[in-house]
C-alpha cells in the first residue's frame, strides 16, 4: 500500500464540503441501513470488516459500493470490505507497529510500545486522522504530534466538568511530559486530579461502599423489558442460528487466518448440529449442509456433536469470501438489534438446513494463489509457505485434470495419477526440483488426506524417494497420521494424544501434558483435552459393562 498524500486531501476535501454524516450519531447495523438508502454519502471504516461481520453481510457490501466516497484504513491489501469497492486505501498501523497504551478489564491502563517498524508508508490512526483534520481547517484542535499529546487530551478530557460524578477520570494524567508517558507503569483508573500517579487511591474495586454515579449516589435499579428475539421460527425456519468464534481465530481471520499453526486446528467452516436434529434433517458427520435465513445462505461443513442444544446450530463468524466459496454466516443474520446497547441479535436467527451432496472431496497446495473453479466448494487455509485449499466438488476427476493446467499453468514439471474408473486424480507440480503445487480429487467416501503430501510442500526440498511416493498420498518416513490437531501450540493431533492414553502412557489431561506438552502453554486446548479424557473413560466403562 502507497501512501499518497493527495489521498488525503482528497478525504479532507470531500468531508468538508459534501459529507452528510448525522450529528446525533447512528448505531454496529442502522448507520449501514443509512447508507443502504442513500442518506450517507461518505464512510471511512477503521479496524473492522463490517462486509463480513455486520448482519445481513451482502446487503452491507451492496450498499457500500452506493457512496460517493468509501475510505478505508487497513493493514491489509485485500479482505471483504476492501473489495466492496474502496475508493481510497490508507495503510494503518498493525498492533505491533503501534505506540499507545491498552487498557484490560480490570481497568488497568498499559503503555503499549511498539515492536516492530513501521512498514512502508504505514501511519498510526491519530496520525491519519489527524491530516485529514488539518486540511478540513481544524488544525488547531488537531496539533498533535505524538501519542502521547494525544494521551494527554484524552486525560485531560476525562476529568473535564467531573469533579467524581463519572466513574471514568484520569485526570492525574494530563499533564504527563513525553519521557514521563514513555515510561509509564501500568496504572488503574481512575487515576483523578490531584493524586499521585503511583498512590493508592481506595478505588480499586467500585461501589463496594455505595457512591453509584447517579444525581442522588444511590444505585437505581431498573426492570428492563424480558429480553426475547425479535424474529420467531416458522414452519420453513424452524431452527435458531447462533453465531460467536472458534478458540485459535479473531473476527474475520485478516491477521490470525495467516497463521499455518492458528489454521491447522479447524480449516474449513462449519455448522455444528445436535445428533437428533442431524438425524431427522437426513445430516452427516462430515457432511455438508446448506444453512438458509431469510436473508441469505451458506455451505458449510456439518459437525455433529453432543455439546449443541436441540433445536439450534452454531456456526462460527470468521470465514469470508476471502477465505471460503461459501461461508460469510453474517449474510443470514437477521438485522434486528437490542434498543439499548444497538447490538444485533447474532445468536438466534430463525434459519433451515438441509442436506448438500458432492460427489468427490479432495485438497489443493500452492505457493501462489489459485483460481479455484467456480461450481467446487473450497475453503482456504494457510500453510508454510503457502496456501491450501479443501475443496468439494461434482465436477468428474476428468474435469479436474483440466482445472489443473490453468490453475498450475505454464513452466512446472508435472507429475499425475489418473484413474477414472475410480474417480481419482492426483498431480503434483514441480520447479527445479521443489514441490510447489498439488492437486489431489477423489471419491467423497475416500477422500484423500493431505497430512503427508502438506509435509511435503512445506519442505524446501524433496527426495526421490519422497517424490516417487508422493501420488500416493501417504507418508514415505514411516510416519503415523497425527490425526486433526488439538493443541495449536505444540502441534499435537487427536490420533496421538488417542494413542498415548490408550498405551497407558496419559490417564488425564496433566498426563497428557508431561508426555505430549499439549495444553501445557496456552491452555485453550484444555476443554478438547478433557472432552477426549472423558470420552475415553466412558467407552472403557461401557465395555466393561458389556463384557
Amino acid at each position: 500500500m502507497n501512501f499518497g498524500h493527495e489521498d488525503i486531501d482528497r478525504v479532507g476535501r470531500f468531508w468538508n464540503a459534501r459529507a452528510m454524516a448525522q450529528r446525533e450519531g447512528l448505531k454496529a447495523v442502522q448507520m449501514f441501513e443509512a447508507v443502504e438508502r442513500g442518506e450517507i454519502k461518505a464512510l471511512w471504516v477503521m479496524a473492522t470488516n463490517p462486509a463480513v461481520s455486520l448482519p445481513r453481510a451482502g446487503a452491507v457490501r451492496e450498499a457500500l459500493a452506493k457512496l460517493d466516497l468509501f475510505v478505508v484504513s487497513e493493514n491489509v491489501l485485500s479482505n471483504d470490505t476492501v473489495n466492496a469497492g474502496a475508493q481510497i486505501l490508507l495503510p494503518a498501523a498493525a498492533w505491533g507497529e503501534k505506540d499507545g497504551t491498552v487498557t484490560n478489564s480490570e481497568r488497568r491502563i498499559t503503555r503499549q510500545r511498539p515492536f516492530l517498524p513501521l512498514p512502508g508508508e504505514a501511519k498510526p490512526d491519530w496520525w491519519i486522522v489527524t491530516e485529514v483534520a488539518r486540511r478540513m481547517g481544524f488544525a488547531d484542535a488537531f496539533n498533535f504530534d505524538s501519542a502521547a499529546a494525544v494521551f494527554r487530551e484524552h486525560a485531560a478530557l476525562s476529568a473535564f466538568e467531573n469533579n467524581g460524578t463519572r466513574d471514568f477520570d484520569i485526570g492525574a494524567l494530563a499533564t504527563l511530559s513525553d519521557d514521563e508517558f514513555n515510561a509509564l507503569d501500568p496504572v488503574q483508573w481512575p487515576a483523578r486530579q490531584g493524586a499521585s500517579i503511583g498512590e493508592p487511591r481506595g478505588e480499586t474495586r467500585f461501589f463496594a461502599d455505595g457512591g453509584f454515579f447517579t444525581p442522588d449516589r444511590k444505585a437505581q435499579l431498573i426492570a428492563p423489558d424480558k429480553p426475547a428475539p425479535h424474529a420467531k421460527v416458522s414452519a420453513e425456519f424452524s431452527l435458531r442460528l447462533n453465531t460467536g468464534r472458534v478458540r485459535d481465530q479473531w473476527h474475520t481471520m485478516t491477521r490470525s487466518g495467516l497463521s499455518p499453526r492458528l489454521g491447522a486446528h479447524l480449516p474449513e467452516p462449519f455448522v455444528e448440529v445436535h445428533p437428533k436434529d442431524a438425524a431427522k434433517l437426513g445430516l452427516r458427520d462430515g457432511g455438508f449442509a446448506r444453512v438458509r435465513s431469510p436473508h441469505g445462505a451458506c455451505v458449510l461443513k456439518v459437525t455433529v456433536s453432543e455439546s449443541q442444544r436441540r433445536g439450534s446450530l452454531f456456526a462460527p463468524i470468521h470465514w469470508s469470501d476471502e477465505t471460503a466459496s461459501s461461508a460469510r454466516v453474517g449474510d443470514l443474520v437477521a438485522p434486528a438489534t437490542d434498543p439499548y446497547s444497538g447490538q444485533p441479535e447474532s445468536k438466534t436467527t430463525p434459519v433451515t438446513i438441509e442436506p448438500v451432496a458432492f460427489a468427490f472431496r479432495g485438497f489443493a497446495l500452492s505457493r501462489t494463489p489459485l483460481a479455484i473453479p467456480a461450481a467446487a466448494w473450497w475453503s482456504r487455509v494457510t500453510v508454510a509457505n503457502g496456501a491450501g485449499w479443501l475443496l468439494a466438488s461434482n465436477d468428474t476427476p476428468d474435469v479436474w485434470r483440466e482445472h489443473a493446467k490453468a490453475m498450475f499453468g505454464a513452466g512446472t514439471e508435472v507429475a499425475e495419477y489418473f484413474d477414472a474408473p475410480r474417480g481419482s486424480y492426483r498431480m503434483a507440480a514441480f520447479v527445479d526440483g521443489r514441490l510447489t503445487g498439488a492437486l489431489f480429487i477423489g471419491p467423497a467416501e475416500a477422500a484423500p488426506h493431505w497430512d503427508a503430501v502438506k509435509a511435503l510442500f512445506e519442505a524446501e526440498s524433496v527426495g526421490d524417494a519422497q517424490r516417487r511416493g508422493l501420488l500416493s498420498g501417504k507418508s514415505t518416513d514411516g510416519l503415523a497420521d497425527p490425526g486433526p490437531v488439538i493443541c495449536a501450540c505444540f502441534g499435537v493431533g487427536l490420533n496421538v494424544i488417542r494413542a498415548a492414553i490408550a498405551s497407558g502412557q496419559a490417564a488425564n489431561v496433566e498426563d497428557i501434558g508431561k508426555a505430549l506438552r499439549a495444553g501445557t502453554n496456552c491452555g485453550s486446548c484444555l476443554p478438547e483435552l478433557k472432552k477426549i479424557v472423558s470420552q475415553k473413560v466412558e467407552n472403557n466403562e461401557r465395555v466393561a459393562q458389556t463384557a
